[in-house]
């Protein structure tokens, strides 16, 4: 009777340590990356020996001695991904762990929150742990961005145009000449200036010629009315090949006509524009974020971007050698390393921006486990208190000779 005193009490003690994982499970519901721990239990028995427990006849007798609560069981199923405005938070569709770096150790995770620090790493959000890109070697590295945080200037080579120059445009005295204005150019140490290029037109044997001048924002001319730029159009409206490139002088910037300009009528309404200019200022950095193809990209003032190296994912064969460690971070047990992949390789799912991987907590599934928790607990609490009854009854034995 007294083992079975001590088998009910660790029902009882098993039990508790099964309801102490439910309640943290259910504590951790909008935990985010948060994976639940499976309440399991194991039975105990002995084998042969003496004593009270021995039979004879060579027979072993094989006696029950409880129950533990079984080793923890971390459920690594995927949790639901939420939108967030985050541009560095990060979450896995389907399998695989970040891995993020912090001296000597390596943590994995399943989902983050990332900042870039003031060292100029991209680390966890509240900790220095770095988030770990592949290199050319396929090894996971920190990221530095600190000699990313300017863009270089790129001179202006090119200046393209589009649509229409009026080829009725100067007749009959009330036309305005075709302008241009705020076309942006910059030199090679960034310097910006700002050009208006006006386009006046002159008709001979049904062929039109148009005068191009240029100005920048002080006025100051680059291209003279004394020596302009001839732009001149050949029958059907097209422009004449040796004209649909000109090249600036003393500046060796190109003023392309090649394509998609005409010179139909129009009445006294130009629409010629620049479709496009190349070159560009200094760049500050502006944004850091993640592509679909799970590259770091960074994007600056100056309308450039940049992509850098992939984001490193873990590829776990057994999650289940890894170790909770705190704050939605595992560590692995042993010194093996797993296969390091970038987004959407084999054995790792895609890699998501601007989300966050919630708790996979069943809170209905963690409910009925309760009850059954506490049914176990109250019965196992019933045992101990029979037994303990039938040993007084025991103790009554004496009193009643």
């Amino acid at each position: 009777m007294l083992g079975a005193i001590y088998i009910g009490l660790s029902g009882m003690n098993a039990y508790s340590k099964g309801l102490q994982t439910i309640s943290n499970n259910v504590a951790n519901l909008n935990t985010p990356g948060f994976k639940s721990t499976s309440v399991s239990f194991t039975d105990v028995f002995q084998q042969g020996g003496g004593g009270l427990s021995y039979l004879g006849g060579g027979l072993t007798h094989q006696s029950g001695a409880g129950v533990r609560f079984g080793a923890p069981s971390i459920n690594f199923g995927q949790g639901d991904v939420r939108q967030t405005e985050g541009d560095l938070d990060l979450a896995i569709q389907g399998s695989g762990f970040l891995v993020l770096l912090d001296g000597d150790k390596t943590f994995y995770a399943r989902t983050g929150s990332f900042v870039v620090g003031s060292d100029g790493y991209i680390v966890q959000d509240g900790t220095q742990n770095r988030l770990a890109v592949l290199d050319a070697s396929g090894q996971a590295v920190p990221l530095n961005l600190d000699a990313k945080r300017t863009s270089a200037p790129t001179v202006t080579t090119t200046v393209k145009f589009a649509d229409n120059l009026s080829s009725s445009a100067g007749t009959g005295g009330t036309a305005t000449d075709a302008t241009v204005s705020n076309v942006t150019i910059y030199d090679a140490s960034g310097g910006k200036q700002v050009w208006t290029l006006t386009f006046k037109p002159t008709t001979s044997g049904g062929l039109t010629t148009w005068d191009i001048t240029i100005k920048d924002q002080n006025g100051a001319e680059i291209v003279s009315s004394i020596t302009p730029l001839k732009l001149r159009f050949l029958s059907g409206a097209v422009v004449d090949p040796s004209t649909e490139k000109l090249t600036v002088p003393g500046a060796d910037i190109v003023l392309d006509f090649s394509s998609n300009v005409t010179n139909f009528s129009g009445g006294s309404t130009s629409t010629i524009r620049a479709a496009s200019v190349d070159g560009n200022g200094v760049g500050a950095l502006t944004t850091v974020s993640v592509d679909d193809q799970g590259r770091i990209k960074l994007a600056y003032s100056n309308s450039k971007t940049e992509e850098l190296a992939h984001i490193a994912l873990a590829d776990f064969r057994n999650p289940q050698d890894l170790e909770r460690v705190g704050s939605g971070l595992f560590e692995l047990k042993g010194d093996d390393r797993p296969p390091l992949r970038r987004s959407e390789q084999d054995g790792v799912g895609k890699l998501l921006s601007k989300q966050l991987e919630a708790s996979n907590v069943d809170l209905s599934q963690e409910f009925g486990d309760l009850i059954l928790i506490q049914r176990g607990f109250q019965a196992s609490s019933q045992v101990v208190s029979v037994s303990n009854d039938m040993i007084q009854q025991l103790f009554g034995i004496r009193g009643q000779g």
